[in-house]
Protein backbone atom coordinates (compact mmCIF):
# COMPACT_ATOMS: atom_id res chain seq x y z
CA UNK A 1 0.00 0.00 0.00
CA UNK A 2 1.34 3.43 -0.93
CA UNK A 3 2.01 5.67 2.09
CA UNK A 4 0.63 9.18 2.18
CA UNK A 5 3.57 11.55 2.88
CA UNK A 6 1.25 14.33 4.06
CA UNK A 7 -0.35 12.02 6.64
CA UNK A 8 3.07 10.88 7.87
CA UNK A 9 4.15 14.50 8.27
CA UNK A 10 1.13 15.39 10.39
CA UNK A 11 1.52 12.26 12.53
CA UNK A 12 5.17 13.16 13.15
CA UNK A 13 4.25 16.75 14.03
CA UNK A 14 1.56 15.55 16.44
CA UNK A 15 4.06 13.25 18.13
CA UNK A 16 6.42 16.17 18.70
CA UNK A 17 3.60 18.39 19.96
CA UNK A 18 2.16 16.04 22.52
CA UNK A 19 5.29 14.30 23.76
CA UNK A 20 6.42 15.36 27.23
CA UNK A 21 9.86 15.84 28.64
CA UNK A 22 11.85 12.65 29.04
CA UNK A 23 11.26 10.70 32.23
CA UNK A 24 14.12 9.46 34.35
CA UNK A 25 13.86 5.77 35.08
CA UNK A 26 15.64 4.69 38.24
CA UNK A 27 18.59 2.37 37.59
CA UNK A 28 18.58 -0.93 39.49
CA UNK A 29 21.65 -1.58 41.66
CA UNK A 30 22.73 -4.43 43.89
CA UNK A 31 21.65 -2.24 46.82
CA UNK A 32 18.06 -2.15 45.53
CA UNK A 33 18.06 -5.84 44.63
CA UNK A 34 19.28 -6.99 48.05
CA UNK A 35 17.45 -4.56 50.32
CA UNK A 36 14.26 -4.80 48.25
CA UNK A 37 13.97 -8.45 49.30
CA UNK A 38 14.51 -7.73 53.01
CA UNK A 39 11.58 -6.99 55.32
CA UNK A 40 11.07 -3.84 57.37
CA UNK A 41 13.12 -0.70 57.90
CA UNK A 42 16.34 -2.13 56.44
CA UNK A 43 14.72 -3.42 53.29
CA UNK A 44 11.42 -3.03 51.51
CA UNK A 45 10.33 0.10 53.41
CA UNK A 46 13.24 2.43 52.49
CA UNK A 47 13.43 0.97 48.97
CA UNK A 48 9.72 1.64 48.37
CA UNK A 49 10.07 5.15 49.80
CA UNK A 50 13.12 5.91 47.66
CA UNK A 51 11.33 4.70 44.52
CA UNK A 52 8.74 7.49 45.00
CA UNK A 53 11.38 10.16 45.63
CA UNK A 54 12.83 12.99 43.59
CA UNK A 55 16.21 11.30 44.06
CA UNK A 56 14.98 8.20 42.21
CA UNK A 57 13.50 10.35 39.46
CA UNK A 58 16.91 11.87 38.75
CA UNK A 59 18.82 8.60 39.30
CA UNK A 60 20.42 9.56 42.60
CA UNK A 61 20.65 6.10 44.11
CA UNK A 62 21.71 4.51 47.40
CA UNK A 63 25.46 4.62 46.73
CA UNK A 64 25.35 8.32 45.84
CA UNK A 65 24.50 9.06 49.47
CA UNK A 66 25.72 6.03 51.42
CA UNK A 67 28.76 5.17 49.33
CA UNK A 68 29.81 1.63 48.44
CA UNK A 69 29.90 -0.28 45.16
CA UNK A 70 26.46 -0.60 43.50
CA UNK A 71 27.72 -3.27 41.07
CA UNK A 72 29.32 -5.83 43.39
CA UNK A 73 27.22 -7.91 45.80
CA UNK A 74 30.21 -9.01 47.88
CA UNK A 75 31.93 -5.62 48.18
CA UNK A 76 28.95 -3.26 48.10
CA UNK A 77 29.07 -2.37 51.82
CA UNK A 78 32.81 -2.33 52.45
CA UNK A 79 34.92 0.63 53.54
CA UNK A 80 37.35 -0.36 50.80
CA UNK A 81 34.69 0.65 48.23
CA UNK A 82 33.78 3.85 50.08
CA UNK A 83 30.74 2.66 52.06
CA UNK A 84 29.87 5.15 54.83
CA UNK A 85 26.49 3.81 55.91
CA UNK A 86 23.89 5.73 57.91
CA UNK A 87 24.94 9.10 59.38
CA UNK A 88 24.40 10.05 63.00
CA UNK A 89 21.60 12.55 63.68
CA UNK A 90 23.91 15.56 63.99
CA UNK A 91 25.87 14.54 60.89
CA UNK A 92 22.85 14.60 58.55
CA UNK A 93 23.26 18.26 57.45
CA UNK A 94 26.85 17.57 56.36
CA UNK A 95 25.71 14.30 54.78
CA UNK A 96 23.10 16.08 52.63
CA UNK A 97 25.29 19.15 52.24
CA UNK A 98 27.74 17.25 50.05
CA UNK A 99 25.27 18.01 47.24
CA UNK A 100 23.14 20.79 48.75
CA UNK A 101 26.07 23.02 49.67
CA UNK A 102 24.37 26.41 49.74
CA UNK A 103 21.34 25.14 51.64
CA UNK A 104 23.59 23.64 54.30
CA UNK A 105 25.41 26.94 54.74
CA UNK A 106 22.18 28.87 55.34
CA UNK A 107 20.82 26.11 57.56
CA UNK A 108 23.97 26.17 59.73
CA UNK A 109 23.52 29.90 60.34
CA UNK A 110 19.81 29.57 61.10
CA UNK A 111 18.11 29.02 64.44
CA UNK A 112 17.46 25.44 63.31
CA UNK A 113 21.16 24.81 62.75
CA UNK A 114 22.20 26.52 65.97
CA UNK A 115 20.12 24.13 68.08
CA UNK A 116 21.00 20.96 66.15
CA UNK A 117 23.26 19.71 68.98
CA UNK A 118 20.33 20.05 71.37
CA UNK A 119 17.96 17.95 69.26
CA UNK A 120 16.98 20.68 66.82
CA UNK A 121 15.65 19.78 63.36
CA UNK A 122 17.92 18.50 60.61
CA UNK A 123 17.20 18.00 56.89
CA UNK A 124 15.26 14.75 57.36
CA UNK A 125 12.97 16.34 59.96
CA UNK A 126 11.21 18.35 57.26
CA UNK A 127 12.19 16.57 54.02
CA UNK A 128 12.19 12.93 55.22
CA UNK A 129 15.14 10.66 54.48
CA UNK A 130 14.32 8.19 51.68
CA UNK A 131 10.96 9.59 50.54
CA UNK A 132 12.38 13.01 49.64
CA UNK A 133 9.97 14.84 47.33
CA UNK A 134 10.33 17.92 45.12
CA UNK A 135 10.52 20.82 47.55
CA UNK A 136 7.50 23.11 47.46
CA UNK A 137 6.10 25.86 49.63
CA UNK A 138 3.68 23.30 51.09
CA UNK A 139 6.51 21.91 53.20
CA UNK A 140 5.88 24.94 55.40
CA UNK A 141 2.65 23.98 57.12
CA UNK A 142 1.17 24.10 60.59
CA UNK A 143 1.13 20.34 61.15
CA UNK A 144 4.84 20.00 60.39
CA UNK A 145 6.18 23.17 62.02
CA UNK A 146 4.03 22.84 65.13
CA UNK A 147 5.81 19.63 66.06
CA UNK A 148 8.59 21.84 67.44
CA UNK A 149 7.26 25.38 67.89
CA UNK A 150 4.37 27.71 67.10
CA UNK A 151 3.41 28.33 63.49
CA UNK A 152 3.53 32.14 63.73
CA UNK A 153 7.00 32.74 62.23
CA UNK A 154 6.73 30.01 59.55
CA UNK A 155 3.39 31.47 58.49
CA UNK A 156 5.04 34.87 57.97
CA UNK A 157 7.86 33.29 55.96
CA UNK A 158 5.39 31.36 53.80
CA UNK A 159 3.38 34.51 53.12
CA UNK A 160 6.54 36.41 52.19
CA UNK A 161 7.78 33.83 49.67
CA UNK A 162 4.43 32.74 48.19
CA UNK A 163 4.35 35.27 45.31
CA UNK A 164 7.88 34.32 44.20
CA UNK A 165 7.07 30.61 44.48
CA UNK A 166 3.98 31.13 42.31
CA UNK A 167 6.06 32.88 39.67
CA UNK A 168 8.61 30.05 39.74
CA UNK A 169 5.88 27.45 39.20
CA UNK A 170 4.31 29.40 36.35
CA UNK A 171 7.65 29.82 34.58
CA UNK A 172 8.45 26.13 34.99
CA UNK A 173 5.14 25.27 33.31
CA UNK A 174 5.70 27.77 30.48
CA UNK A 175 9.25 26.59 29.79
CA UNK A 176 8.13 22.94 29.79
CA UNK A 177 5.44 23.81 27.21
CA UNK A 178 8.05 25.46 24.97
CA UNK A 179 10.29 22.41 25.30
CA UNK A 180 7.47 20.10 24.22
CA UNK A 181 7.10 21.90 20.89
CA UNK A 182 10.80 21.67 20.09
CA UNK A 183 12.17 24.97 21.40
CA UNK A 184 15.68 24.90 22.88
CA UNK A 185 14.98 25.96 26.45
CA UNK A 186 18.30 24.91 28.00
CA UNK A 187 19.39 28.48 28.79
CA UNK A 188 16.06 29.36 30.36
CA UNK A 189 16.04 26.13 32.35
CA UNK A 190 19.54 26.85 33.67
CA UNK A 191 18.57 30.41 34.65
CA UNK A 192 15.41 29.26 36.42
CA UNK A 193 17.25 26.40 38.13
CA UNK A 194 19.87 28.78 39.52
CA UNK A 195 17.30 31.34 40.68
CA UNK A 196 15.09 28.69 42.27
CA UNK A 197 17.99 27.11 44.14
CA UNK A 198 19.29 30.44 45.43
CA UNK A 199 15.79 31.45 46.50
CA UNK A 200 15.06 28.20 48.32
CA UNK A 201 18.46 28.38 49.95
CA UNK A 202 17.44 31.76 51.33
CA UNK A 203 14.42 30.60 53.27
CA UNK A 204 16.42 27.84 54.98
CA UNK A 205 17.82 30.76 56.96
CA UNK A 206 14.32 31.07 58.57
CA UNK A 207 15.20 34.77 58.95
CA UNK A 208 12.12 36.79 57.98
CA UNK A 209 14.04 40.08 57.77
CA UNK A 210 16.71 38.59 55.49
CA UNK A 211 14.04 37.01 53.29
CA UNK A 212 12.15 40.30 52.94
CA UNK A 213 15.34 42.18 52.09
CA UNK A 214 16.39 39.81 49.30
CA UNK A 215 13.08 38.77 47.73
CA UNK A 216 12.95 41.87 45.49
CA UNK A 217 16.13 40.79 43.68
CA UNK A 218 14.67 37.37 42.98
CA UNK A 219 11.55 39.01 41.54
CA UNK A 220 13.77 41.09 39.25
CA UNK A 221 15.64 37.99 38.03
CA UNK A 222 12.38 36.13 37.40
CA UNK A 223 10.91 39.07 35.50
CA UNK A 224 13.83 38.87 33.06
CA UNK A 225 13.24 35.14 32.57
CA UNK A 226 9.52 35.83 32.16
CA UNK A 227 10.23 38.38 29.42
CA UNK A 228 12.42 35.87 27.55
CA UNK A 229 9.69 33.23 27.81
CA UNK A 230 7.06 35.69 26.55
CA UNK A 231 9.24 36.51 23.53
CA UNK A 232 9.54 32.82 22.64
CA UNK A 233 5.81 32.30 23.14
CA UNK A 234 5.11 35.22 20.80
CA UNK A 235 7.42 33.70 18.19
CA UNK A 236 5.65 30.36 18.58
CA UNK A 237 2.28 32.08 18.18
CA UNK A 238 3.42 33.61 14.91
CA UNK A 239 4.71 30.23 13.72
CA UNK A 240 1.41 28.56 14.59
CA UNK A 241 -0.47 31.27 12.71
CA UNK A 242 1.77 30.80 9.67
CA UNK A 243 1.44 27.02 9.97
CA UNK A 244 -2.33 27.27 10.19
CA UNK A 245 -2.41 29.47 7.11
CA UNK A 246 -0.23 26.96 5.25
CA UNK A 247 -2.54 24.09 6.22
CA UNK A 248 -5.55 26.06 4.98
CA UNK A 249 -3.78 26.78 1.70
CA UNK A 250 -2.94 23.08 1.31
CA UNK A 251 -6.53 22.12 2.01
CA UNK A 252 -7.78 24.75 -0.41
CA UNK A 253 -5.32 23.55 -3.04
CA UNK A 254 -6.47 19.97 -2.49
CA UNK A 255 -10.13 20.96 -2.88
CA UNK A 256 -9.37 22.89 -6.07
CA UNK A 257 -7.42 19.90 -7.37
CA UNK A 258 -10.36 17.58 -6.67
CA UNK A 259 -12.77 19.96 -8.41
CA UNK A 260 -10.52 20.18 -11.47
CA UNK A 261 -10.13 16.42 -11.54
CA UNK A 262 -13.92 15.90 -11.22
CA UNK A 263 -14.58 18.44 -14.00
CA UNK A 264 -12.08 16.66 -16.21
CA UNK A 265 -13.80 13.29 -15.64
CA UNK A 266 -17.24 14.82 -16.24
CA UNK A 267 -16.09 16.14 -19.60
CA UNK A 268 -14.89 12.69 -20.58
Amino acid sequence: MKKNPTLLFFLFAAALLFSGQPSFAATTTVCIECHGDLPGDLGEVPVAEWQTSVHARYQTSCHDCHGGDPTDYAMAMTAERGFIGVPEYEDIPAFCGRCHVGVEEDYRESLHGQVLAFGGPNCATCHDNHAVQVATIDLINEDSCSRCHSYERPALIKEEISATETMLSQLETSIAALYRVGIDTSRLEDELFATRNDFRRLFHSVDIDKIRAQTAQFHSDLEQTKAAVAELEDTMGQRKLAGGALVLLLLLGGCIGLLIRRSYHDQE
